[in-house]
């Protein structure tokens, strides 16, 4: 099993920055994709962005140019740099992790229990 952890939301003003990490923790084969997805209040959860294992990355048009993800597999960690907030970015911001827990197994999926960003305007 995975367990991730996030850590780094809180407040801050339009405009402002956070950085968010998250934390792979415990017994698996392999990590691969790692994304952050968010959910705001009423809507579902999206997909904020993703990394591979490579470090290749896409982003949600929204975020193109303010949010960095960015990964360290030696930590099994990912982050997210996001810059020039702004009010719609608020959300509950969760982590996404993909592993194996041998190379002839399945993939699973793992969720972080989400952090809380507020952008004030």
């Amino acid at each position: 099993q995975v367990q991730l952890v996030e850590s780094g939301g809180g407040l801050v003003q339009a405009g402002g920055s956070l950085r968010l990490s998250c934390a792979a923790s415990g017994s698996f084969f392999s990590i691969g994709d790692m994304g952050w997805y968010r959910q705001a209040p009423g809507k579902q959860r999206d997909l904020v962005a993703r990394i591979t294992y490579g470090a290749t990355t896409n982003y949600v048009d929204s975020v193109k140019g303010r949010f960095t993800i960015s990964r360290d597999n030696a930590k099994n960690t990912i982050y997210l740099q996001m810059n020039s907030l702004k009010p719609d970015d608020t959300a509950v911001y969760y982590c996404n992790a993909q592993w194996r827990d041998a190379p002839w197994r399945p993939i699973y999926d793992s969720w972080g229990q989400g952090t809380q960003v507020t952008v004030s305007s």
